[in-house]
């Protein structure tokens, strides 16, 4: 490190001198918060309830459509891990 020192306007500054952040990441940035309640919601159902349990680690990707999410392999993964720690 150079030890040299920014102010907040000098941040700034760098900052909007950055491209514009792709399309997509802004979109997946937007869609993050409803996943992660959906996801939620499939975990705390499946720990109530052993039946459901079974039908979502049988189906992830059924489960995570049925809940209105996007079965994409990244949420997929997560609901996975999320089952693994019941």
């Amino acid at each position: 490190m150079s030890g040299e020192t920014y102010d907040e306007q000098r941040l700034a500054d760098l900052i909007a001198t950055l491209p514009p952040a792709p399309t997509a990441w802004v979109r997946a940035a937007q869609e993050l918060p409803a996943a992660r309640a959906s996801l939620d919601g499939i975990v705390e159902r499946a720990r109530a309830d052993a039946a459901y349990r079974t039908q979502v680690i049988a189906d992830l990707e059924s489960a995570l459509a049925a809940a209105g999410v996007e079965p994409e392999p990244h949420l997929v993964h997560a609901l996975r891990r999320s089952l693994t720690q019941i």
